[in-house]
């Protein structure tokens, strides 16, 4: 099993260079080709004819975004030709939150990038991490919109806790955990008392990989009153100086209100390190 198709969302932010070079760095790891998925926000120009004057105000914004889409363009082609791999260039109309799950269905793997608050070119639709992990059915890379990650994997910390999400996780990752240097399996109880027979244990987990050829380093804790899943996970990442977290995505989409799970959430918000996630 490997990545033969990576999926890598493009957009004007400026996160969208960084990205695109996790992407191409993991083609090369992985002899995969690299599909640059372009899908910016759009603003409707209907929304723009009630005030007087706006109208060449859309016209000069959507100037400007094809000046930028034309140089992500060209970087994109530039970076896959240095990078001596495999790729092509896709750009769509639709919104982001429905583009990139449909592309992403014939992908192996998918890399976009945290929400990055201080960039408001990174807004491409409301939740849009949380939507392509749900809607996708595909592992999902997420980029942290902060530092520079000049490798990815080399020591994956898997984060679980015997669920349907966190084997899913798991399996989506062996690509990389069978070429990393250290795997760490991080067992979080989260028991409050019942026993939760339909939780596979760590153990488990870690003797079912290791017929992929991947030894593990396993640890276990619970949860205390004064930190949650998250936030333990959080600092065992940095304990275990992991440069790649795997975990399951929990959550799903209840009428327009996605709704997700604790540790999915505080990843999403404070991860510092590259997330797998898979759901």
């Amino acid at each position: 099993m490997s990545y033969r198709t990576i999926l890598v969302h493009l957009d004007t932010s400026v996160r969208a260079h960084p990205r695109l070079e996790t992407a191409l760095q993991l083609s090369k790891r992985f002899g995969a080709h690299v599909n640059g998925l372009f899908a910016v926000f759009e603003p409707d120009p209907r929304a723009f004819n009630i005030m007087a004057g706006t109208a060449v105000y859309y016209e000069q914004h959507a100037s400007t975004r094809a000046e930028q889409r034309g140089a992500i363009e060209r970087l994109f082609h530039a970076e896959i030709k240095r990078a001596g791999v495999s790729g092509e260039w896709i750009e769509t109309q639709e919104r982001a939150n429905d583009a990139v799950p449909r592309f992403a269905r014939c992908a192996d793997l998918v890399v976009v990038s945290q929400d990055d608050p201080t960039d408001p070119e990174s807004y491409v639709g409301d939740h849009f991490p949380e939507t392509t992990i749900l809607a996708s059915g595909r592992p999902v890379l997420l980029i942290p919109y902060t530092g520079f990650f000049a490798s990815v994997g080399k020591h994956p910390m898997i984060a679980w806790d015997g669920s349907r999400e966190a084997s899913r996780a798991v399996h989506d990752a062996l690509p990389f955990l069978q070429m990393a240097e250290r795997v760490s399996i991080v067992s979080v109880d989260t028991s409050t008392g019942e026993a939760r027979d339909d939780r596979i244990p760590c153990a488990d987990i870690a003797a079912c990989i290791a017929r992929h050829g991947i030894k593990t380093e396993v640890s276990s804790g619970g949860v205390t009153s004064d930190a949650t899943v998250g936030e333990l996970l959080l600092s065992r990442t940095a304990d275990l100086n992991a440069d790649l977290v795997v975990m399951g995505g929990y959550g799903h989409a209840r009428w327009q209100e996605l709704v997700l799970g604790g540790a999915t959430r505080t990843f999403l918000a404070s991860m510092s390190v590259p997330v797998l996630m898979s759901h």
